[in-house]
Order: C-alpha cells, then sequence, then structure tokens
C-alpha cells in the first residue's frame, strides 16, 4: 500500500504490487487561520508516478489506482513547493539578519504569494522581532542570531528573563519533535492509563517536564539499552523520539551556552513558565464562547479542544494551545490554563485599546475613562478604569468642569468653592418650596462662567488647585479679595422666587415638644416629592395627624384649592372661583388664630373639617367629610413623614401615618420609654412619697432634675439608659404618691411630653411612661385593676370558687374561651364597677380609700354581673343555634352573623361597659326575632337592611380609617346602629332612646362637621 512516506524511501528488492490510493495527508500552513493543517488531499502525477516505481527494482511490477484515468491526467503535474505551503517568518528573520534584499523582491523560482509574505511579517511582528515599520528590532536581532523556529527562539528568550530557561528548554525541544507518547488502536485504555502519571491539572506542558524526568532517571538507572527500551514500551513511549528529542534539547543547551545564558536553578513557577511560553503562541491563545463547546480563538476563529486532551474537561475560561490543527475541525493541542493578566503582559504590543464613556470622578479627582483591549478580538479587559486626560485633553476639560465645577462633586478647601455651592443649594431650596423650576439658570450659564475663566489643560483637582492658587498669587490679593470664580446670587437666578419666605416655608416644626425637621423637595412622581418631615423614632406615636394634614403655610393654599375642587359640581358651585376662596380661608384662618403663618398651624383641628366648617359659615351649605375625594390630590399635598434612629439613619418612609405607626410604633413606644427611664420624676409629690422596707423603688436621676432646677412633673433625661423601662418597679400596693397625668421629659434643649400609668406585670405592677396618652389610660385602667386585685386577693379567692353558675355559662361560652378566662372576666369586671368608677384614683390616699370601699360590694357587683352574663350566653346559645335558619337569605344571614361576632368577642364582658352590656339580652332577642320575621317576610328584611346598610358602611370606613385609635363618638354611634337594628327588625323589644334612619344619618352628619 502506497503512502506519502513511501515516495521518498528506497525501492524495497521483491516488491511486485503497489496499491495506491491516490491522497495524501498533506502539511499546509493557513495563512488565513494562521494554523498548521493535516488534510487529506489528491496527490499530484509526480507524486503518483513515483508511488507506482516502489515495485520496480528487480522487475516490472504493477500498480493499482483506486482513481481513474481522467483523475490522474486532471491533477497538477507536481507537488506545491514547500515554500508555498509554510509559513515564511523564519525566511524573513534570516534574510533581514543577512542583509539580503528584501523578499518581496528576491529571486525565488517559484515566488510565495503577497499573503504567504504578510503572514510572515505578522508573525514576527507578534513576536516582537520587526518594528512598525517592518524593520529588525532589537528582540528580532536577538531571534535571529538562533538557530531555531522564531517561535521557539521567543520562548527561550522570554524564559532567560524570567529565570524560567531549564524548564522551557525542555517543553520547547518537545514541541520541536514528534509526540514521544503512543496510543496504539489495540491498547488506547493502556496507554492512557500509563500517560495518566505524566498528566497535570493545569498545563499539558507541565507533563514534558515529567516524562523528561523519568527519562532522565530512567537513563541514569539503566542497565542495559534493552532494558531501556523495555521500559519506556511499557509506559507506551517511543524510545526513537524520545533520543530525538533529547538530541534536540541538547542542541537548543549548547545554543544557549554559546550566549552565556545561565540555567534558573531554582524550580520556575507556573506563571513564569507559561509567560514564557506565551510569548511565542500568543496566536494561539483562546477565550471559552459561552454556552458553547468550542472556544474563541484569534482573528475570529473557532477551535476546540483536543478530545485526548486531559484538559478537555478542566480547561479554565482562558487557555493556550501548543498547536492548532484542522483535521475534521479544527482542533488545540497541548493545552494550558492561562491568565487574561499574563496575556496582557506579554502581549502589552498586540493589545488593541478604546475607551468609552469618560466621566468626572470625585474620589481620584480625576477624568476617568473605561478602558477596553481585544488580542485579534480577543477581549482581554474590559471596563478597567483610566485616566483620560492625556487622550483628549479639551474633553477632560469640560467633563471636569461639569462634574467638579458644575455638579459640585470635588473636595477642595478653596474658599470659592464652598461659597458657590451654598448659593446653588439655597437657590435650589427656593425652587423646591415654590414647586417651580424656572428660578435656577440653566447648567450651561453655569459652564460658560467657569469655562471662560479656567485656564486651558486644567483637568484635574490637582491641576486646577495649582492652577487657581498661581492666579491668587499673580494678583498679589487674597482670595477672598480677588473672589476668583466666585458665582453671584444674580448669575444663578433667572428672576426673584416671590414669596418663599421661611414663614411660609418654615425649617422646622414643633410637636408634642419636639422639633422636627422639614425638607422640601420638587420632583412629581418621585417618593420625596412635597415636604418631608423627620420624625425621630421616640417621636413617632406623638406626630399629630391632624395638625399634618395642613403641611406648610406656603401649601395651604394649593391644598384647599384642590380640596375643594375634589368636591362634587353640586357643592362646589358654592365656593366658586375656587382660587379666590382658598385664597380668603387661609386669610381667615390666620386671623381666627392670631398668629404669624408659621405658627397659625398649631393646635388647629384638620384641614378637612377647618374647610367643612369654613363653607358652612361662609356659605350655609353642610359638607361631609366623604364628600371630599381625598384620593384625587396629588401626592404632595400630603406631608410624607420619614423615621429616623438616634443616628439619623433612615428606618421607614411614607405619606401613611397609621402604616408607619403600625411598623414601628411599638419600637417607637419602647425607644421613648428608653428615654423616659433615664430620667425620674421630680415632683414634691414624689419626694414625700413613703418607702415602706421590703418594697422596690426606682428613681433614676431624680437628684440630677432637681439640680437642673427640674419643677415637679418634670423629668430630666439621663445620659443612658436603664436596664429597665420603668420609673417604679415591683409595686403590690399604691407607696409612690401622687401620679401626675403629663410628665415633661426633657432631653437635648427639647421638653418631650409623656403619659405615666401602671403597667399590669401579672404579679405585680411598673409605672412607664408612654408616648400617647390613649394607650397611657387603657394600660393604665388595666394595671389599676391588677393592683387593686394584688390588695383584695382574699375576696378574689372566694369569688373565684363561688361564683354562681360558672360551670353552665362555662359550657354556653366554649366558642369564645376557657372556664378559666370567663371567670377571670366576671372577676375584672366585678372589680373595674367595685373600685374603677371615675374618677380614678391618682395618689395613695385616693387609692387605698376606693380599695377599702370596693372590698365590701366586690362579691354582690360579681353575683349581679354572673347572673347577667349568663342571660346574655344563653341568648348567645339560643340565637347561634337559630341563626342556620337564614342561611337561605345571603345578605341577611351575613349581617346577622357579622353582627353576633361584633358583640360576642372573646373579651365581649370585659370589654364592654357594663352599661352597655345590661343591653345585650335585648340585642340577641332581636337577632332572634328578625329571624323569625326573615322567613315570614323576606323583602320587608331586604327593605329595611337596605335603608341601614349605607350607615353601617359608613361607620365601617371610618373606624378603618382611624386605624384601631379609640373614638368616643364612633363607638356611641356604634351602640346607636345597634338600637336602629332593634327597632327596624324587633320594635316589640323597645329602644331606651327614639331612633330612626333619618336620626342617624342627622347624627352621622353632625359628626362629620
Amino acid at each position: 500500500l502506497a503512502t506519502n512516506v513511501a515516495e521518498t524511501s528506497l525501492t524495497v528488492p521483491g516488491i511486485r504490487y503497489v496499491v495506491d490510493t491516490g491522497l495524501a495527508r498533506v502539511k499546509r500552513y493557513s495563512y488565513r487561520n494562521k494554523v498548521e493543517q493535516l488534510q487529506v488531499e489528491p496527490i499530484s502525477q509526480a507524486a503518483a508516478n513515483q508511488r507506482a516505481g516502489r515495485c520496480g527494482r528487480v522487475a516490472d511490477g504493477v500498480c493499482i489506482r483506486l482513481f481513474d484515468e481522467l483523475d490522474f491526467q486532471g491533477r497538477p503535474r507536481f507537488t506545491d513547493p514547500e515554500i508555498l505551503r509554510s509559513s515564511l517568518a523564519a525566511v524573513i528573520l534570516r534574510m533581514k539578519s543577512l542583509h539580503l534584499t528584501e523578499i518581496e523582491s528576491f529571486p525565488f523560482i517559484e515566488p510565495p504569494p503577497g499573503r504567504a509574505i504578510a503572514d510572515g511579517y505578522q508573525l514576527l511582528a507578534e513576536l516582537g522581532a520587526v518594528d512598525d515599520d517592518n524593520a529588525l528590532s532589537p528582540l528580532g536581532r536577538e531571534l535571529a542570531r538562533l538557530p531555531l523556529d522564531p517561535r521557539v527562539g521567543r520562548m527561550i528568550l522570554a524564559a532567560r528573563d524570567q529565570q524560567a530557561l531549564s524548564e522551557v528548554l525542555v517543553i520547547a525541544s518537545a514541541l520541536s519533535v514528534q509526540d514521544p507518547r503512543e496510543r496504539p488502536a489495540d491498547a488506547q485504555e493502556q496507554a492512557d492509563e500509563a500517560h495518566r502519571r505524566f498528566a497535570d491539572d493545569r498545563s499539558e506542558f507541565l507533563q514534558w517536564l515529567k516524562i523528561w524526568k523519568w527519562f532522565g532517571e530512567a537513563v541514569a538507572h539503566k542497565k542495559s539499552n534493552r532494558q531501556l527500551v523495555d521500559a519506556c514500551r511499557a509506559q507506551f513511549l517511543s524510545h526513537l523520539r524520545l533520543r530525538e528529542w533529547r538530541d534536540v534539547h541538547s542542541q537548543l543547551l549548547t545554543v544557549v551556552r554559546e550566549h552565556g545564558w545561565r540555567l534558573n536553578e531554582s524550580e520556575a513557577t507556573y506563571e513564569q513558565i507559561h509567560l514564557a511560553l506565551l510569548t511565542g503562541l500568543l496566536g494561539n491563545v483562546g477565550l471559552k464562547a459561552d454556552d458553547e463547546p468550542h472556544y474563541l480563538g484569534a482573528r475570529g476563529i473557532k477551535f476546540y479542544l483536543w478530545p485526548g486532551s486531559t484538559l478537555v474537561k478542566k480547561a479554565g475560561r482562558w487557555v493556550v494551545a501548543g498547536e492548532l490543527v484542522e483535521t475534521s475541525r479544527l482542533y488545540a493541542r497541548c493545552l494550558a490554563k492561562v491568565e487574561p493578566e499574563w496575556i496582557e503582559k506579554v502581549a502589552g504590543h498586540l493589545l488593541k485599546k478604546s475607551l468609552s464613556e469618560p466621566h468626572w470622578e470625585k474620589r481620584p479627582a480625576q477624568v476617568t475613562a473605561f478602558e477596553r483591549a481585544t488580542l485579534y478580538g480577543l477581549p482581554v479587559y474590559h471596563r478597567r478604569r483610566v485616566a483620560f486626560g492625556r487622550q483628549d485633553p479639551a474633553r477632560a476639560r469640560e467633563l471636569f468642569i461639569r462634574g467638579a465645577l458644575v455638579e459640585g462633586e470635588f473636595d477642595t478647601k478653596l474658599g470659592f468653592f464652598a461659597h458657590n455651592r451654598k448659593l446653588l443649594a439655597d437657590i435650589e431650596q427656593l425652587e423646591h418650596k415654590s414647586r417651580r423650576q424656572d428660578v435656577l439658570v440653566d447648567d450651561e450659564l453655569i459652564f460658560a462662567f467657569y469655562d471662560q475663566a479656567l485656564g486651558a489643560g486644567v483637568y484635574t483637582g490637582a491641576a486646577f488647585e495649582r492652577w487657581y492658587r498661581d492666579e491668587v498669587k499673580k494678583s498679589g490679593q487674597a482670595e477672598d479679595k480677588l473672589r476668583l470664580l466666585y458665582l453671584s446670587r444674580d448669575d444663578l437666578m433667572r428672576h426673584e422666587a416671590a414669596g418663599v419666605t421661611t414663614d411660609l416655608f418654615p425649617k422646622r416644626l414643633t410637636m408634642a415638644g419636639v422639633e422636627m425637621g422639614l425638607a422640601y423637595h420638587f420632583e412629581p412622581g418621585s417618593p420625596r416629592d412635597g415636604v418631608t418631615l423627620t420624625v425621630p423614632l421616640y417621636a413617632l406615636n406623638q406626630v399629630d395627624q391632624r395638625r399634618t394634614e395642613w403641611l406648610v403655610p406656603g401649601m395651604l393654599k394649593e391644598k384647599v384649592h384642590l380640596l375643594l375642587k375634589s368636591l362634587p359640581q353640586k357643592l362646589r358651585r358654592h365656593c366658586v372661583p375656587l382660587p379666590e376662596y382658598a385664597a380668603a380661608f387661609v386669610e381667615r384662618h390666620e386671623t381666627r388664630v392670631g398668629a404669624r403663618p408659621s405658627e397659625a398651624m398649631r393646635g388647629a383641628s384638620g384641614l378637612v373639617e377647618a374647610v367643612i366648617a369654613d363653607v358652612r359659615e361662609q356659605t350655609q351649605v353642610a359638607l361631609k367629610s366623604t364628600d371630599f375625594k381625598l384620593e384625587t390630590l396629588p401626592a404632595h399635598l400630603f406631608m410624607n413623614f420619614k423615621v429616623v434612629d438616634e443616628h439619623g439613619r433612615q428606618l421607614a418612609m411614607g405619606r401613611n401615618l397609621a402604616q408607619l405607626r403600625g411598623e414601628l410604633g411599638a419600637d417607637a413606644q419602647r425607644h421613648f420609654q428608653q428615654i423616659a427611664a433615664g430620667a425620674a420624676l421630680n415632683s414634691a409629690d414624689a419626694a414625700q412619697a413613703a418607702r415602706p422596707s421590703g418594697e422596690a423603688k426606682r428613681e433614676t436621676g431624680g437628684t440630677r432634675a432637681r439640680d437642673a432646677g427640674g419643677a415637679p412633673g418634670v423629668v430630666a433625661a439621663g445620659a443612658s439608659a436603664a436596664a429597665t423601662t420603668a420609673l417604679y418597679d415591683n409595686l403590690t400596693t399604691w407607696n409612690f404618691g401622687k401620679l401626675p397625668e403629663l410628665l415633661e421629659i426633657r432631653r437635648g434643649g427639647q421638653t418631650l411630653f409623656g403619659y405615666p400609668a401602671l403597667v399590669d406585670r401579672t404579679t405585680h405592677c411598673d409605672v412607664e411612661v408612654f408616648d400617647s396618652p390613649e394607650e397611657a389610660a387603657r394600660i393604665h385602667r388595666a394595671g389599676l385593676r391588677r393592683l387593686f386585685a394584688l390588695q383584695l386577693r382574699e375576696p378574689i379567692k372566694y369569688l373565684e370558687k363561688n361564683l354562681p353558675g360558672l360551670r353552665e355559662m362555662a359550657m354556653q361560652f366554649m366558642p369564645l374561651g376557657t372556664q378559666e378566662a370567663l371567670r377571670d372576666q366576671l372577676i375584672d369586671t366585678a372589680l373595674d364597677r367595685a373600685c374603677l368608677q371615675e374618677p380614678l384614683p391618682d395618689d395613695d390616699a385616693s387609692f387605698h380609700a376606693r380599695r377599702d370601699e370596693g372590698k365590701g360590694r366586690l362579691s354582690l357587683l360579681a353575683q349581679e354581673i354572673a347572673r347577667l352574663v349568663g342571660q346574655i350566653l344563653s341568648e348567645y346559645a339560643a340565637v347561634t343555634k337559630k341563626l342556620a335558619q337564614a342561611k337561605p337569605f345571603a345578605a341577611a344571614y351575613a349581617d346577622m352573623q357579622q353582627q353576633v361576632q361584633a358583640l360576642m368577642g372573646k373579651r365581649f364582658v370585659v370589654d364592654t361597659t357594663y352599661a352597655q352590656l345590661a343591653h345585650f339580652p335585648r340585642y340577641l332577642k332581636g337577632i332572634a326575632q328578625r329571624i323569625d320575621k326573615l322567613k315570614a317576610d323576606p323583602a320587608r328584611d331586604a327593605r329595611a337592611f337596605a335603608e341601614m346598610l349605607p350607615l353601617v358602611q359608613q361607620y365601617q370606613r371610618a373606624q378603618s380609617a382611624r386605624g384601631g385609635v379609640a373614638d368616643a363618638r364612633l363607638a356611641e354611634f356604634r351602640w346607636l346602629l345597634e338600637e336602629l337594628r332593634v327597632s327596624l327588625f324587633a320594635q316589640e323589644l323597645r329602644t331606651p332612646m327614639p331612633v330612626s334612619i333619618k336620626r342617624l344619618h342627622k347624627v352621622w352628619e353632625s359628626m362629620q362637621r
């Protein structure tokens, strides 16, 4: 079987027949892809004739060609000369070093094509052997003195500089010979296993070092050549190729020694070795394509990792290959992981760099751009910050002026800068307050001001400060006298912002003794648009929602105007023209309260209520709060609240105060109590309070408060919060003097208002300060009840065992709670009636008097309450059972079910006043009678329910809007609704007062005024 190897071999005697496939694997260099190709291609006529001659040494032989005669005649006569299918880099390098004529004009028998010459120059430029004019560089002259392939020579020169000559000589010589590893078709797995001992997880180049070391040791310890050959065969290594490798290495070593280069004695690092290798293999670098099996190579090529590579599954993002060979695909062989930083080090002369997004940066005080560098189209790095000034000084100067001087992103102590920034901030605040953007001049005018004055070539912070000081020095004046670059108010304002005064747009707002900052921002759609009140966390529960409806005087006229505009047309027409009415309302309000605009809001009712009252007074038209469509008002007409902690850090922000309190109210109260706990009551009553032995009492900071001249009922905040928030703790009786309703807490020059209350701790009570009078009253009532219970232990123990009918009541109470829960509610209600009648005791004398008075009545009251609750629970059980009969009537059933749930809560006994609790049996009977009548005449029930429903819905909306905050008028209206139900659905049960749909509508309207 004839091959291209046979073409150049000696004719062997005895061969009579030759079979010629007409094909050969020919090595060609691709000038386009810069890779060696081993493609199977048809042979030339001369090669075919040469193959036929292999069988005719002794006598004529027979050549069997596996292609037809026409194919043979159509083939080229001769094989392409090697100069036409090889890289010309080495030829060009040698010709230049010998000072021969240029390769383009050299009289070759068959001159190489121009693209082959260009490719040779390109490779030399890649290696750094020629300059931009294709003249030899100093490195090129060094390369020319080495009788080596230019790539190999470049690696060795780099290895010399990297202190890695020993290792790179071994690798370079290995790359110059045929791979000594063998992989027979019948023993591939065994060969792979044997070669695995030489593998490296990061680089296949390093396997040559391991094979070299193994072979050196084998040669050193050999007993015979046969033993060495057998050892190589056992490792599936070719002994002949290993010897050839040693010969090439010896030649390279001789060249190195002739130049006087010293081999490194210490072992080179991975980076040193591969930096040297990279210098000769830059065209073989590859970057892993995202989500693709191939790598992107130089100049847009794509290659795959050789399937037999040990790194085929472990290769990194960047690799370098010893060679790129194209067979069925373009494959990379002899791979190593590399870092892009290494490529940058050795290929700096080849990187194509581009700058983008030049911008001013405050910290380095210079104009910076993002740099991107590519090697043959591969991105080595991108978005690297680099100085931009030298690339384009004029553009850098413009960006410096805009960023540093116009936008103020500059750290400097020069006086003009602070002056200009303050002036700009003041004028911007005028814009925010007046909600117009035509006061401050355009940035282009400010830019022109600086551009005209600033010297050329100034584009960094350091250069600017040098220029500025030089200009001041030249003038011979002080900076504040020269006023270089100082802007004036006239320079910055297009016109005056009339009406924007501190009175109309104050900087602070005081509520409950706390001074809170106001900030103005004009940016429709932004969460900060409008006016923002900065609320310390401890003051959150003390913010007056009604006061904040008024915003600030400068925004009041617009809000009133839009409130009136939101009214239905039939009501709105009484107030036209609306702008004039709104302005007149503001004037009337200021006259009415008799204060400056900034103070006119203090102590006022809600804005909507004030507008309703004013419209009624001016036009005799009765408005309701529900007539106003608040949702149509723009967001900036509602106060924005920013809650901050003690360090000024934002905790939450929004315009819904109830929602903020829901999220942070508990934290706010706890923080407030910690502040109050760092102080103590400093009143005459507290100072004279009795202190029985064995009773724990705490008055932190009392002396400090007195030294500060504190008046009675004043607390001076301590330096730090105490471990507990109680003013007095572990109380089982009243032994702390008089308890004031209001407590002043002095903190940092401000006076906060707190509300002390007894807190129920089950086994004892504490006195703590609360930030809300409603919360304090609720907590205090429960705490006072506990303190009475602790003083009346014996009577209560008796009641716990002897409440009449408790077991029977507990059976009916089961849907709501346990027997113990019911018992406790009955006793608590008895305590309320016996001891907690208004006015509540506020000192030890009144407490003990009330205790003694209630002790004798407690048992009788408990029995009375038990009888009433027993009756209520009996009616509840009956109506619950009967309610199922109303299920076919969905609307009525849902209404009655909701009514029962509202009446019979888990704590209905203790949460309902006794006076109102007495009506519960009648309410429940009314529901039962409604069910009976519903079955007989559902249409009548539906009509009555439809008439009542608007009132119920109004009440529910108002209750929801209160956010859980108690309202006495709403509570009273709730019971009127219950009476209305009796009147509509069970008239025979009677009501204690006249009620009707019309009467309740009037009551509701009066509540809205």
